[in-house]
């Protein structure tokens, strides 16, 4: 174990993850932390419970990697500018976001202009908004698979949903894939 600010400062900086190996006090000191999360954002794992609630520091690993988020305390996965930092850099970062947080739409939809199937992570309120629901299509016809089972069985959504992408009458009820309008809807677009 290493007890040597000036020697783990040494090794956190050539490789992040030997924080799991010094004391810890190391472990609680910002310096070390934040030079050891710059360079492995995934070392916010070995921090102590304290700089996981640092800002900084989290801010720091999530703009790496968005599911650094994973080991940010709790109140920082409810704090709106880390969660958004942490979906532009990937979608999926959604999914550690506060319950709060995944019914905020500027956040879903940044998680899902990152990565569409990221709105299946969204409050099942995101995943019945007809509005919503769309502007995700548009950005992924794959979003579509999340939305609620009542939009998947609405023809007239499903025809909005197909003409913003095609694919998304893959994750439409069974009665509406087979639906005359919306197989002749799928024909012309394919044109």
């Amino acid at each position: 174990m290493i007890t040597d600010k000036e020697i783990a400062l040494r090794e956190v900086r050539q490789n992040g993850l030997t924080l799991q190996f010094l004391s810890d006090e190391l472990k609680n000191d910002r310096e070390v932390v934040f030079e050891a999360v710059k360079s492995d954002c995934l070392a916010l794992e070995y921090a102590s419970e304290k700089l996981k609630n640092d800002r900084k520091i989290v801010l720091e690993a999530v703009k790496q990697n968005g599911l650094a988020l994973f080991y940010a305390s709790n109140k920082l996965k409810n704090d709106r500018g880390i969660v958004v930092e942490a979906v532009k850099q990937h979608g999926y970062a959604l999914f550690h976001a506060s319950k709060e947080l995944r019914n905020d739409k500027e956040i879903v939809l940044e998680a899902v202009r990152q990565e569409g199937l990221s709105l299946r992570y969204a409050s099942e309120k995101l995943r019945a908004d007809k509005e919503f629901v769309l502007e995700a299509v548009r950005l992924d016809g794959f979003a579509f698979k999340y939305a609620s089972e009542k939009l998947r069985a609405d023809k007239e959504f499903v025809l909005e949903a197909v003409k913003q992408d095609r694919y998304s009458i893959h994750f439409a009820s069974d009665e509406l894939r087979n639906d005359k309008e919306i197989v002749s809807l799928l024909l012309n677009l394919s044109d």
